[in-house]
């Protein structure tokens, strides 16, 4: 039974160092706002609702902009 747990730890300390992420070079400098436009603009099926749903987004965020501008003095 000791050989037993032995193995279990040594394999999953094994896997925890795999599984680790390193922080010393993230290559991934998109914002999700470039992602979603990547994936909108790309040809699968239904990805037009992302185009669609950032100008919705984009017309609250500018409605709401209008609307704080002409509530203060």
């Amino acid at each position: 039974m000791p050989r037993r747990v032995s193995i279990f730890l040594i394999l999953s300390t094994l896997m925890a160092g795999c599984v680790a992420k390193s922080e010393g070079n993230n290559r991934d400098t998109m914002t999700q706002r470039q992602k979603d436009s990547v994936l909108g603009q790309s040809g699968i099926p239904g990805a037009q609702g992302v185009t669609k749903a950032q100008r919705a987004a984009d017309s609250i965020k500018a409605q709401q902009a209008r609307v704080d501008s002409a509530t203060q003095p």
